[in-house]
């Protein structure tokens, strides 16, 4: 498939399986599965043409492992990032003692005064190191990276999971487990 296409696909994708599955008439279980099967027949009947071949390479090939198949290969599932409730059935653990939040420079007066909030979300998602943290935080603006201490916040009494591509989730970040850059 072309760029454009796995591009056009990852979208919808995000779509319904992170946001909205009943745009489409979508079912997805508790932990947010659903077979590809039922995700190509649904989308097909909304005018998107997915396939099993283009959701396979969309999934090989997503710079964010935004989705997951499943052991046997016939589900599918977004692995973070649904402002829909799903359980994920990530165990919490110690996260590194500092974790990265890449944001647009016009929020960070909101984020002193109430740190990290999860918004629309399930959880605030940070980054194990800055350059993903600047991907992330560009989408939205000029960008700063925002140093979390999640040691003191493990020491709080804080959970955090990881979720199977990577990225670190947590219910929220107060502004005290937070360093600003200086500019």
């Amino acid at each position: 498939a072309s760029d454009s296409q796995r591009r056009r696909a990852s979208k919808f994708m995000s779509l319904v399986l992170r946001h909205d599955p009943r745009r489409i008439g979508l079912d997805l279980d508790t932990a947010g599965w659903t077979t590809l099967a039922e995700l190509i027949a649904k989308s097909s009947a909304h005018g998107q043409q997915l396939s099993e071949a283009l959701i396979r390479e969309v999934v090989a090939t997503s710079d964010k492992q935004r989705f997951a198949l499943s052991e046997d290969g016939l589900s599918i599932r977004a692995n973070q990032g649904h402002s829909i409730h799903v359980e994920l059935g990530l165990a919490a653990c110690e996260p590194p003692p500092v974790l990265f939040h890449g944001t647009a420079r016009r929020f960070l007066d909101s984020i002193r005064a109430t740190g990290l909030e999860k918004r629309s979300r399930q959880h605030v998602h940070l980054s194990a190191d800055e350059d993903t943290a600047a991907k992330v935080g560009a989408r939205h603006g000029k960008v700063v990276i925002l140093r979390v201490d999640a040691a003191g916040m493990t020491a709080a009494g804080h959970l955090f999971w990881r979720a199977d591509n990577g990225v670190w989730l947590t219910e929220a970040v107060p502004a005290v487990f937070l360093g600003f850059p200086d500019a």
